[in-house]
């Protein structure tokens, strides 16, 4: 199972505000906006795992 770890964020509220509405422009909520902005990042700059799905070993 793919677990989750949680963690604080301090942001500047203009910031979040242009996430929020960011998310709402996608559907998605802050934090699954956060997350896609940073998997995009990340695979751009070619640092992401190239991880099993599950159930794969």
């Amino acid at each position: 199972m793919n677990k989750k770890k949680p963690f604080v964020l301090r942001l500047q509220p203009e910031m979040l505000s242009a996430l929020e509405q960011w998310a709402q422009d996608e559907f998605r909520s802050v934090n699954g906006q956060i997350e896609s902005i940073l998997n995009d990042a990340l695979t751009r700059a070619g640092r992401k795992k190239h991880l099993k799905p599950p159930g794969e070993g």
